[in-house]
């Protein structure tokens, strides 16, 4: 009897020692939220008609997949005349960077060589050889006028006898002009070689000496530094406009620029989008976070701090997370809570970054975040007594 009443008493001591336990364990805190991915909208900077869709909604993609592709139209011929046109300013830069050839160079010291023997033999004048020459030619037309002359007088004599006709007469009259007319013409030239040469043909002769040494010297020294600037500015314009046409055309493939799921498609070949606008969404699942919010007393989380995450899907099985980001201001409890006395309460947002699960968790998913008794600064089990905040539906 004895026995049995120690057994009862041990019993009992032992039910009222777990009951105090119960009531004096520290109490295990977790929200409630949603497991969300960030959603990627692509589209065309140059928009246009939709030539080949390559992807299917719910498909997984790599980063750098080819998705869609647009119709260029006349994109393709507006980089060709770019390319052209990019061509024949690096041309005329390297030609003005490498100056002018040795020959033009040599062409342009002949070219004043000439002009100057040019001037040097005006500024000489005629030889004494073309003068005595010219008086040469003076005393034998002087010798034929002479000659006509004594001719004309016999022959106009004799017309008085009518010794010789009229035609004779003419003749001789004819060619006492000539002689007259030649005499006259050689004194010309002579006068002309005896006065040397005129100053105006001197000045102008100079002139192009002068004009041929500069354009000489020019050639020597090559093109100006301006020239080669402008040049090379017209060249790098060329080539500016030519990589802007080669980003357009670069738009008309819209790739993944990340791997994940195919998450909104609606597109056909034929299919107008306007410049700018998303045409389908990847969603990111290499990144999954929950997005939840603690109450202000609870706010003794830090970055870095690594808590469990436990969703519906996957009773008894924890997932390792840390947290991210803690808002720095507080806000009021989100609408969708359970109670009304918990409305009245400021939260703070915190987003969780899940480490493991991300081949087993779904973004839409609601999840716990599991955060530890208050004040242990580390993640704990689920616990029997729970405060839960849960977070707005919208991301």
């Amino acid at each position: 009897m004895i026995t049995r009443l120690l057994g009862i008493l041990a019993v009992a001591a032992l039910l009222v020692s777990l009951i105090v336990y119960s009531q004096m364990r520290p109490e295990v805190r977790h929200v409630s939220g949603y497991i969300e991915a960030d959603e990627i909208r692509l589209g065309s900077r140059v928009g246009g008609r939709v030539a080949q869709v390559h992807v299917e909604e719910g498909q997984r993609v790599e980063a750098g997949q080819l998705l869609v592709e647009l119709q260029p139209y006349d994109l393709i011929q507006q980089q060709q005349e770019a390319k052209a046109t990019l061509a024949a300013r690096e041309a005329e830069c390297q030609r003005l960077e490498a100056g002018l050839r040795k020959g033009e160079v040599a062409q342009a010291e002949a070219r004043y060589q000439q002009l100057q023997a040019r001037l040097d033999k005006l500024l000489a004048g005629p030889r004494k050889q073309e003068i005595d020459a010219a008086r040469a030619r003076v005393q034998g037309a002087e010798s034929e006028q002479r000659l006509a002359n004594a001719n004309y007088r016999r022959v106009q004599r004799l017309v008085g006898t009518n010794a010789v006709s009229q035609e004779e007469l003419d003749r001789a009259v004819e060619a006492l002009q000539a002689a007259t007319a030649n005499a006259g013409v050689r004194q010309e030239e002579l006068n002309l070689l005896e006065s040397g040469t005129r100053p105006e043909e001197i000045r102008e002769a100079q002139a192009l000496v002068e004009e041929a040494r500069l354009a000489w010297k020019i050639a020597e020294e090559g093109f100006r530094q301006e020239e080669i600037d402008q040049a090379q500015a017209a060249r790098d314009a060329a080539r500016a406009a030519l990589e802007a046409v080669g980003e357009r055309v670069a738009e008309l493939k819209i790739t993944s620029p990340i791997a994940g799921v195919v998450e909104a498609l609606e597109l056909q070949p034929g299919d107008l989008v306007p410049a700018g606008a998303p045409v389908l969404s990847i969603l990111d699942d290499s990144h999954l976070w929950v997005r939840a919010y603690v109450p202000q007393d609870w706010i003794s989380l830090k970055i870095d701090q690594r808590v469990s995450v436990t969703v519906d899907s996957y009773p008894g099985e924890q997932f390792a997370a840390e947290v991210s980001f803690i808002a720095r201001q507080a806000e009021f409890t989100p609408s969708n809570v359970q109670t009304p006395e918990q409305r009245a309460n400021q939260v703070f947002r915190v987003k969780v970054q899940l480490q493991e699960g991300l081949d087993k968790l779904r973004p839409g998913t609601s999840a716990d975040v599991w955060l530890g008794a208050p004040g242990s600064g580390t993640a704990a089990s689920p616990g029997s007594k729970t405060s839960r905040v849960a977070e707005d539906a919208t991301p």
